[in-house]
C-alpha cells in the first residue's frame, strides 16, 4: 500500500499527516518536536520507511498575493534536504491551512492545547488533503479528455 505523509513544517513543531493514495484520505499523526535539522530529517525518513511512504507532501507558506518570503525559502531548503536524502518532494499551498485546522477541531468541540502539536497536524492533514484532492481533480480531467 503506498503511502503519502503531508508535513506543516513550522519553527517548533512540524505538523504530520499520513494518506493511503488508493482511499484519497488524509489522517493527522502526532507532531514532531523540533531540535536541530539533521533530528527533523531523520524524524522525517524514518516516519516515511515505517509508512511505506512514497510522496512527501510540504505545505508552502506563500504570502496572500502568492509571492514567496522567508517562511517559504526556509520550507524549500528543508524540502531540498528531503530531496537529497532519497524522499519524492511535492509542495502545496498553505495559505490559510492553520486557520482552517482551528476551525476543522472547533467543530468537534476541541480546542488545540498549547504546544501540544495537535493544530500543526491537523493543519498538515489540510495540507495533505488539499494535494490528494487536486491530483484527483486532474485524473478525472483526463479521463475525460
Amino acid at each position: 500500500m503506498s503511502r503519502v505523509i503531508g508535513l506543516d513544517h513550522g519553527s517548533r513543531r512540524i505538523g504530520v499527516a499520513i494518506a493511503d493514495l488508493e482511499t484519497g484520505m488524509a489522517f493527522a499523526r502526532p507532531a514532531v518536536l523540533r531540535r536541530n535539522l539533521d533530528h527533523d530529517l531523520a524524524i522525517v525518513h524514518d516516519l516515511c520507511v515505517s509508512e511505506d511512504v512514497v510522496q512527501v507532501v510540504i505545505g508552502l507558506p506563500l504570502n496572500m498575493d502568492g509571492t514567496e518570503g522567508p517562511q517559504a525559502a526556509q520550507v524549500r531548503a528543508f524540502g531540498d534536504r528531503l530531496a537529497a536524502i532519497g524522499l519524492a518532494v511535492a509542495y502545496e499551498d498553505e495559505r490559510l491551512t492553520s486557520w482552517e485546522a482551528a476551525e476543522r477541531l472547533a467543530e468537534i468541540g476541541r480546542r488545540a492545547r498549547r504546544g501540544s502539536g495537535e493544530l500543526d497536524s491537523t493543519a498538515a492533514r489540510v495540507i495533505l488533503q488539499q494535494y490528494l484532492d487536486a491530483r484527483h481533480r486532474a485524473g478525472r480531467a483526463e479521463e475525460t479528455e
